[in-house]
């Protein structure tokens, strides 16, 4: 066939400058996982299928194949007795002089292909859609040089030559779900309609693709300008700041255009490319690795047109750039960034800026004219297209726990939902961890008082020159929100709501807001990532002096793990993968314990000045461990508990739980979740049973010890309950405020006297969301002026608590 023929010349040509293109190419890999992630089985024959018949798009293509153990597209594969070439195109590039597209005669051969599939029934070939771009620019409204590298839809052999000269580094390699030959072949039609059927699949399946990667056209200024000016709420807002500030139009109008160039990104996709190049080599300076979870969810929203909106966890100015090069290097558009006006200092403003992010202040308080401005210019990026980040909490943790979500942002994303966009809108959370958060030492600075200091140049630099190996690095991608979907199941009618009343602000948004933010931080704490510095902090500071043995510590680590593995928190957390003896050895390298040695073995311990920054990691992973620690507590206090009683302590104490660690599951996942808990550690020997009852196992066994400190890690959080329900029953009646105020006194009072080193003891937000959450269960009264009243459920409470703790920290707390 005349198509053999050419493809022969083909190979030959790829055979010819193969050698030169590898030096300029660098095939990046996506997804990496091809066979966990698409199913595609390398035992069974595989058709590639490229969207243009290029020599370099192939060349990239078969160094991928190479790197993942995948046949060479330039190789034949067998189909029915005939060989045919193991990769076929839509497309021919574009003449040198023309922009025309001629398709290529790949109609026959995948008629001929289905042909082959009637004569023989047993025949199936995994078809592989396979994307390959050269770089990621958007494109433009306007057209410029820069077009000769931006515009690769089929280019001609001369622009290629340029595009590989300059992007070969940045070269992305993207594989599709295989197509399964044999279950085209068996749908109705004839072999040229099944042929052209698939072609149109095709075609359609690599635009969306490349929507996905490189994103919506960029903004130029003076279409930002139109689309704000021009909204019905900002012209509104101008008209409202004329009046009140009795100034002319034109000067109203300049005012609201300074504002847009404050907040708006200024997107250069040629920063990206070069920040993640830098990056690259600064991850691998000082992280021994970036393990990221679940980007399939991701990828595959993004297929399917979605807008997609990341809401991670913030540990650390960090977070920016790590989440960024992520979503980056995992195929994805790079979003636009929500960053607190304090990082828009020179020059990093500047570069942040041109990196994708937009700029807003703490507070909007009275300031109509900006509110509006900020509130089109995010309704703009979502009516556009654009990917967008922002963080609920608002600020960093500098506790390690996460904070309080603000719900600004998620208000505004919802009306601009109900408002009318034209597409899916997704929110994705996104948990991130470290084993080592650079902040961390200022952080407890501004806990003990001293005032946050102002980002500048010089942190910048003083940062980078501190930068030592900070162990791993973790972004777990949890679970997505359809936000149309969720606001069908909370308020079933409110399109008809909105309908009715479109300028108005609906009844039901401030509610469904609240239980959305809880919501995302719940997700977040789904997809937990455990790891070794994590699991070593847990264990340390929950042993007696901050020091165990080595033989305990990897036997507790052990135990831990197993515990997870044997009963997940989560389908979308994770845990580490290799022993207890490898991770330990693994996070003594960051060099934040003590290590000494006797006769009898190693000790490890907390360094003095590392005790109390250890807590930041143990509250990372705090909420998987709280129901096996109240259960453990439970067992200690109470031991020949039946497990019904255990179940009707749980049942009480776990909302409480729920409502200060962000725990996903409802009470009665919970339940269950704990019975299996009970189960497992039966089966492992952390619990013991005597028919019914159920204890403690034998001192004398090697699980007494692990359990021990299961107990201790969630210890100080009932030292806090007992504080606070002490302080209502000896006052009876205390005012919101007071209560706060007066338990933060004496949870500090008791720290100090019983050497409880995390700061978080005495947080005033971890206080608030206590007694928050002793309001929403109805444990405690108000009265009609707002106080707080002691009642029989809070004093049945405390009594069930002050029987979890140690005497002599209930002994303490009952002397307030």
């Amino acid at each position: 066939m005349a198509w053999l023929q050419k493809a022969r010349i083909h190979n030959l040509l790829l055979a010819l400058i193969s050698i030169p293109v590898r030096w300029l190419v660098k095939a990046n890999n996506i997804p990496t996982d091809i066979q966990k992630e698409l199913g595609i089985d390398i035992t069974k024959p595989i058709l590639y299928l490229l969207r243009t018949q290029s020599v370099t798009d192939q060349i990239a293509l078969n160094m991928s194949a190479e790197a993942l153990g995948l046949p060479k597209s330039s190789s034949r594969i067998l189909i029915a007795g005939e060989w045919q070439q193991a990769c076929l195109f839509l497309q021919e590039p574009k003449s040198v002089l023309t922009r025309k597209v001629k398709v290529t005669n790949i109609a026959e051969q995948f008629a001929h292909m289905f042909e082959l599939h009637r004569r023989d029934p047993e025949l199936d070939i995994q078809i592989v859609p396979v994307s390959i771009f050269w770089g990621r620019a958007p494109g433009k409204t306007s057209s410029g040089w820069s077009d000769v590298l931006a515009n690769q839809v089929s280019p001609s052999w001369l622009r290629k030559f340029f595009i590989v000269l300059f992007l070969g580094r940045d070269n992305f390699v993207c594989y599709s779900k295989a197509v399964s030959s044999r279950a085209m072949a068996d749908l109705p039609g004839s072999d040229a309609e099944l042929a052209h059927k698939l072609i149109r699949l095709a075609g359609t399946h690599f635009h969306r693709r490349r929507q996905g990667m490189t994103g919506p056209n960029l903004l130029e200024r003076y279409e930002l300008y139109n689309a704000v000016l021009g909204s019905q709420s900002v012209r509104s807002a101008i008209t409202d700041e004329m009046k009140s500030n009795n100034i002319s139009s034109k000067q109203a109008k300049l005012k609201a255009q300074k504002y847009i160039n404050e907040i708006a990104a200024d997107y250069r996709e040629g920063l990206i490319r070069l920040g993640t190049r830098i990056l690259t080599r600064i991850w691998h300076k000082i992280y021994n690795g970036i393990e990221v979870n679940h980007a399939d969810k991701v990828r595959a929203l993004a297929q399917n047109g979605h807008e997609i909106i990341y809401v991670p966890c913030h540990r650390s100015h960090m977070d920016y750039l790590l989440l960024t090069y992520v979503i980056y290097h995992e195929g994805l558009v790079t979003p636009h960034i929500a960053a607190g006006i304090n990082l828009n200092f020179w020059p990093i403003g500047g570069v942040l800026r041109k990196g994708g992010a937009f700029f807003l202040r703490r507070s909007f308080a009275g300031n109509k004219l900006y509110t509006a401005v900020f509130r089109e210019y995010l309704e703009l990026l979502f009516n556009k297209g654009y990917s967008v980040k922002y963080y609920p909490e608002g600020g960093r943790s500098r506790t390690g726990r996460l904070l309080p979500p603000k719900t600004g942002m998620l208000a505004m994303t919802l009306q601009g939902l109900i408002k009318g966009i034209n597409r899916p809108v997704s929110i994705v959370p996104v948990y991130i961890g470290y084993e080592h958060v650079m902040e961390v030492s200022s952080y407890l600075q501004e806990l003990t008082g001293s005032a946050k200091k102002k980002e500048s140049i010089f942190h910048i630099f003083s940062a980078i020159r501190r930068l030592k190996n900070y162990g791993y690095g973790f972004l777990n991608f949890g679970e997505p929100i359809n936000l149309a979907n969720y606001l069908d199941k909370s308020v079933p009618d409110w399109r008809e709501l909105q309908q009715a009343e479109p300028d108005k602000k609906p009844q039901w948004l401030t509610p469904v807001v609240n239980e959305l933010a809880t919501n995302v931080m719940e997700r977040i704490n789904q997809a937990a990532a455990v790891s070794g510095m994590s699991l070593c902090a847990i264990c340390l500071l929950s042993a007696k002096k901050h020091a165990m043995t080595e033989d305990e510590l990897i036997l507790a680590i052990e135990h831990f793990l197993s515990l997870l593995a044997q009963s997940p928190y989560s389908e979308v957390a994770s845990y580490p993968s290799i022993s207890a003896q490898k991770l330990l050895s693994n996070t003594l390298k960051l060099n934040k314990f003590e290590v000494r040695e006797d006769s009898f073995g190693r000790i490890i311990s907390l360094k003095d000045k590392n005790a109390v920054p250890l807590t930041y990691y143990r509250n990372n992973i705090l909420h998987l461990f709280a129901l096996p620690g109240l259960i453990s507590a439970i067992v200690f206090a109470h031991s020949g508990i039946t497990q019904a009683h255990i179940r009707h302590l749980l049942s009480k104490l776990y909302p409480l739980l729920q409502r200060e660690l962000f725990i996903y599951m409802s009470l009665e996942q919970a339940l269950a979740y704990s019975e299996s808990l009970i189960s497992n550690m039966l089966d492992m020997g952390l619990l013991s049973t005597d028919g019914d009852c159920i204890s403690p196992p034998d001192p004398s066994s090697k699980a007494y010890y692990s359990v021990w400190l299961l107990n201790r890690s969630i210890q100080e959080t009932l030292h806090r309950y007992a504080v606070v329900l002490t302080l209502l029953y000896r006052e009876h009646t205390l005012s919101r405020t007071a209560l706060e105020q007066k338990s933060r006194q004496f949870a500090q009072r008791l720290s100090s006297l019983h050497g409880i080193n995390s700061p978080e003891f005495f947080d005033k937000n971890v206080l608030a969301t206590f007694i928050s959450a002793l309001k929403e269960n109805q444990l405690v009264e108000s009265d009609s002026e707002g106080q707080l009243l002691h009642s029989d459920l809070s004093e049945a409470l405390r009594l069930e608590v002050i029987a979890l703790i140690s005497p002599d920290i209930a002994q303490r707390i009952q002397q307030i």
